[in-house]
C-alpha cells in the first residue's frame, strides 16, 4: 500500500532513530506498520539489533530482519566473510511486497549509505527502491561535510530515477554550531530536496507513552500527511 525506503549519507547518521520516528507517527495515527531491516551487520545472532531499538520505542509494529552477519562490514562483504548466504534482490523485493500487501506502511531501513552493496551481484538500496518504485528518505548528519555527502546522495538517486521523499537530520543538537545552522539553511538549495524533519540528539529509547507525540513535532506536518497517515483502502488514498 505504501513503502518508504530510509537511507543515510553514511553510517551512524541516525537511520534507526528516524525509522523509529516515522513508524511511531504512523502507528499512532492508526496505520498498521511493518519495518524491514534487510541486512543487520556487526551484531551476533543472540544480540539485539536495530529492530530491537525500534520495537522499544514503538511496540506493536511488525518487524522483519532478513539476514544477519556478525562483522561490522558492508552486507555483501560480511556475507562473504561469514560464509552465510548473501541477500538476493528478487527475494528482498518479494519480501517487501508481501509486507506491503498486509500493512498500511512499510519502512525499509538500509545499511550504511545508498550505494553500499547489500547482496548478491552487488545490488544496492537504490536498486531496491527503483524496483519497488518507492520514494527514499535521506537521513543526514548536521555538521561539516553534510552538504557534499547529501548532494552526492541526491544526485545518485536522481541519476537512478528514484523519488526523494525528503531529508531528515538524524541528530540535531540542543546547541548547534555555526556550520550546523548554516547547513540546515543551505541543504534545500544545494540539493533541491526539502528538509522534512530533524530528530533531537540523545533521543530517549524507551519513553513509550510520550514518544509518538514528541515524534510528531520532529517531522513536518505535510510529510506526515503525505506519507504517514492510515490509508483508506476503498478510496486508494491516505486518510488526512
Amino acid at each position: 500500500m505504501s513503502i518508504l525506503i530510509v537511507t543515510g549519507t553514511s553510517t551512524e547518521v541516525g537511520k534507526t532513530a528516524v525509522t523509529a520516528v516515522l513508524a511511531a507517527i504512523a502507528h499512532d495515527a492508526g496505520a498498521s506498520v511493518a519495518v524491514c531491516k534487510p541486512a543487520q551487520t556487526g551484531i551476533d545472532d543472540n544480540e539485539p539489533g536495530d529492530l530491537a531499538e525500534i520495537e522499544a520505542r514503538v511496540p506493536g509494529i511488525h518487524t522483519v530482519e532478513l539476514a544477519r552477519y556478525p562483522e561490522p562490514l558492508a552486507p555483501l562483504t560480511a556475507a562473504r566473510r561469514s560464509s552465510r548466504p548473501p541477500l538476493r534482490l528478487p527475494d528482498l523485493i518479494a519480501a517487501v511486497r508481501e509486507l506491503d500487501e498486509l500493512h498500511d506502511l512499510v519502512l525499509v531501513e538500509g545499511a550504511g549509505g545508498l550505494l553500499v552493496q547489500l547482496g548478491a551481484e552487488g545490488f544496492t538500496l537504490r536498486d531496491l527502491a527503483r524496483a519497488l518504485d518507492a520514494p527514499v528518505v535521506i537521513v543526514v548528519a548536521p555538521g561539516l561535510g553534510t552538504l557534499n555527502h547529501t548532494a552526492l546522495t541526491v544526485e545518485a538517486l536522481r541519476h537512478g530515477e528514484v523519488g526523494i521523499a525528503g531529508i531528515v537530520i538524524g541528530s540535531w543538537p540542543a546547541e548547534p554550531d555555526l556550520a550546523m545552522r548554516c547547513n540546515r539553511t543551505d541543504l534545500p538549495g544545494i540539493t533541491g530536496a526539502p528538509i522534512v524533519g530533524a530528530i533531537p540528539a540523545g533521543m530517549p529509547l524507551t519513553e513509550r507513552d510520550t514518544f509518538a507525540s514528541a515524534a510528531r513535532g520532529w517531522i513536518e506536518p505535510r510529510f506526515q500527511d503525505s506519507y504517514l497517515r492510515r490509508r483508506d483502502t476503498s478510496a486508494g488514498a491516505f486518510t488526512l
